[in-house]
């Protein structure tokens, strides 16, 4: 891996650029180094002046703004091109996707249709793509954001708990298919992170904060710590591992009956 002389990251990308969790993890990169910071996302993107300004004042070397839709895998190949255009990546942080109205998406067909195309297979397509740009370098760090709502898909949100549970067993194997080319896969699996899009949710729809629950820059310092590790898989918090393996094993006819 291209690092500086303390073991740092020199370029960075982000796909989903204006994701908060995404952007608190190159901050929390920034802290030891001045990386280089691709940001990509959609071209109008509302976050965009305030993502690129959010990672100049947290010390980037410099920030580039490349034009990325999920929905839109034709042009996902032109898009990693760009990224690596200007040098190698060493880390890549895959950390867009969508949320969505849980009732509304099981019966509604072109929403549940979108979240599927995006959380799903536009984070299949540039897994691909970076797969295939990092083994040609010989090194690298992917790092994709799950969620433990995939690890087992609960009736409260199955539309969304599919999609994550598909990224994140493609990214799981996708860490052992490039592990002897020298690139690394880190899968992160939060529970409930403070944001202003999960703060929103809740307001709208009148949930509570779930326990469990942390804060982004939570999320940063454990993906960074654990992406230097060589870990492949790490919970958000760690007890959450424990929770999700009690679930895992409960009988649906009881499991359906809990308060999930």
């Amino acid at each position: 891996m291209v690092l500086d002389a303390v073991g740092n990251p020199q370029a960075i990308l982000l796909l989903g650029g204006t994701s908060e969790i995404g952007l608190a993890i190159c901050e929390r990169y920034l802290r030891n180094a001045h990386a280089r910071i691709v940001l990509a996302d959609l071209p109008n993107h509302p976050g965009k002046d305030k993502a690129v300004a959010q990672m100049k004042a947290a010390g980037a070397k410099s920030v580039e703004w490349i034009e990325f839709d999920g929905v839109d895998t034709a042009t996902h190949p032109s898009v990693i091109d760009a990224a690596f255009a200007g040098g190698d990546i060493d880390v890549a942080i895959v950390a867009f996707g969508l949320l969505g109205n849980a009732e509304e998406l099981w019966q509604d067909q072109r929403k549940a249709v979108q979240i599927a195309q995006v959380n799903y297979t536009a984070a299949v397509s540039v897994g691909v793509l970076l797969g295939e740009k990092m083994r040609a370098q010989g090194f690298g760090r992917i790092i994709a954001m799950s969620s433990v709502a995939g690890e087992r898909v609960r009736r409260s949100n199955f539309v969304y708990g599919s999609t994550k549970a598909g990224l994140d067993g493609f990214y799981l194997g996708l860490g052992e298919a490039l592990r002897d080319y020298g690139v690394r896969v880190l899968v992160i699996r939060p529970g409930q992170v403070r944001t202003s899009t999960t703060l929103e949710h809740w307001k709208s729809t009148g949930a509570k904060e779930a326990p469990f629950t942390v804060d982004k820059e939570f999320v940063a310092e454990l993906a960074v710590t654990s992406a230097a590790k060589g870990k492949e898989l790490v919970w958000a918090p760690g007890p959450v591992r424990y929770l999700m393996t009690v679930l895992r094993h409960i009988p649906r006819p009881i499991f359906r009956k809990l308060p999930l």
